[in-house]
């Protein structure tokens, strides 16, 4: 948990010293999760998650060009009975109407879990794959509300088992 309250904090630290946040800083977002369960996973419980976006590539609001500039994205997800991740990638971001968005990455994630055997989802490497897709609706001008998913897993180019990590849960954003 010291990793959540540590990726949450540094950004807001930055900005205040700085005050540039909206140039560098996007977003900053906390969750919720639940492991959707898999055969051989004790992962159990609640998983929390602290992220911060980057401003994108391509900055301009025009159309198309604010569709295809991704942000970078740096997180950390755990939980008492989870398996801890800290995790990076890049995230498109798709308006539907003024309202409401979606949203899909990919990227990296290390973790702490079991690799070959023992209570949690044998992952088979310290390394995986991260994808994560979201449905957002915004609830205030700067305020959103999500539904995410996201799933990890080594997708077989490691030796050993992989039964990966998929996520289900909510979050809130905040954009700076």
């Amino acid at each position: 948990m010291r990793l959540i309250f540590a990726a949450a904090i540094v950004p807001l630290l930055f900005s205040s010293i700085h005050g540039q946040a909206g140039e560098i800083f996007d977003e900053i977002r906390f969750g919720g999760s639940g492991l959707i369960d898999s055969d051989s996973s004790k992962d159990r419980g609640f998983v929390g998650s602290a992220e911060v976006f980057f401003a994108p590539f391509d900055s301009s609001e025009d159309g198309l060009n604010k569709v295809l500039s991704p942000r970078a994205q740096v997180g950390v997800s755990g939980g008492a009975s989870a398996t801890d991740q800290i995790y990076v990638g890049v995230n498109w971001h798709l308006p539907i109407g003024e309202t409401f968005f979606a949203e899909a990455g990919i990227g990296g994630t290390v973790h702490n879990g079991s690799l070959e055997s023992g209570d949690g989802p044998r992952l088979g490497c310290r390394l995986l794959f991260r994808e994560n897709v979201v449905l957002g609706v915004k609830v205030k001008e700067k305020v959103s509300l999500m539904a995410t998913a996201d799933h990890s897993s080594h997708a077989n180019i490691c030796d050993g088992p992989n039964d990966g990590i998929t996520h289900a849960g909510l979050a809130i954003g905040v954009k700076f």
